[in-house]
């Protein structure tokens, strides 16, 4: 009597696939890491290498468990994979209802993180490529307006400042236009001391959580699709360990009785 090679196969592939998956995270991670300028940020949302080693060293470890649980049939390993899975499950549940019930303190705390990204910016190669890469995205620069980028100590507009850059904004909040094939880097300089309604000629003034707020408001159909798929693959592996489990001790306990009986 053995187990459903079915149930038991299905369970270890899925396992399998995001444990690949993790894998390649962990070393993009790393990579990234390793490759940029050492630089000292104090905030997680600035260290988007740092969050990708962590979330796949956490999904690297669960899914090993499950690996190895369904492929040797070991019941203590199942039942780990099954309670860290259903931990992360509820863990996502909630998440989704305090960001829910508690939208306006998220988005104090999004603005705030965003804030201490910008004045990172010059200090961290991976950063200032994330921040570039949103602005651009979505046509957008600074947190809430093309100003905040005076919180950064190199675009600050006091008379103080020496630096070069001095009331400018990064280049990625720029205008392009269509024919333009020679980048100028030097497009935001001197934009802050200008009204929107004069500087929208030359930068993006509106602020990036607006604009990322909107993005997610107009595909909330497709982000609630991909979540909900994502938490009904959990629910299905989840379902198929606790049926491993329960059909390897029933056919334990098969051979403890035959055992007595003879």
């Amino acid at each position: 009597m053995r187990t459903n090679q079915l149930v038991k196969y299905i369970l270890f592939i899925s396992c399998y696939l995001f444990w690949v998956a993790s894998g390649v995270m962990i070393a993009v991670g790393l990579y990234a890491k390793l490759s940029k300028e050492s630089g000292a940020v104090d905030s997680l949302l600035a260290e988007p290498s740092l969050i990708v080693i962590i979330v796949g060293v956490l999904t690297f470890t669960v899914t090993f468990v499950g690996c190895t649980g369904a492929l040797r049939d070991m019941p203590l390993l199942l039942k780990m994979f099954a309670v860290m899975l259903l931990l992360i499950f509820v863990l996502q549940i909630v998440a989704v209802g305090v960001a829910f019930l508690f939208s306006g303190q998220v988005m104090d705390k999004a603005a705030f993180l965003m804030g201490k990204a910008i004045a990172s910016y010059r200090d961290d190669l991976d950063l200032q490529n994330l921040i570039d890469y949103i602005q651009k995205k979505f046509q957008c620069c600074g947190v809430r307006s093309y100003q905040d980028w005076s919180r950064n100590e190199y675009f600050d507009c006091s008379i103080s400042n020496p630096s070069l850059e001095r009331c400018a904004v990064p280049f990625s909040c720029c205008v392009q236009e269509e024919e333009q094939n020679v980048l100028n880097t030097m497009c935001g300089y001197g934009t802050q001391n200008l009204k929107a309604w004069k500087a929208e000629s030359m930068i993006h003034t509106g602020g990036c959580l607006e604009k990322i707020v909107t993005w997610g408001q107009s595909n909330l159909h497709l982000i609630a699709g991909l979540a909900l798929g994502l938490l009904a693959m959990e629910v299905v592996i989840f379902f198929l360990a606790v049926t491993l489990i329960y059909q390897i001790s029933f056919i334990i306990q098969k051979r403890t009785n035959v055992k007595r009986e003879s």
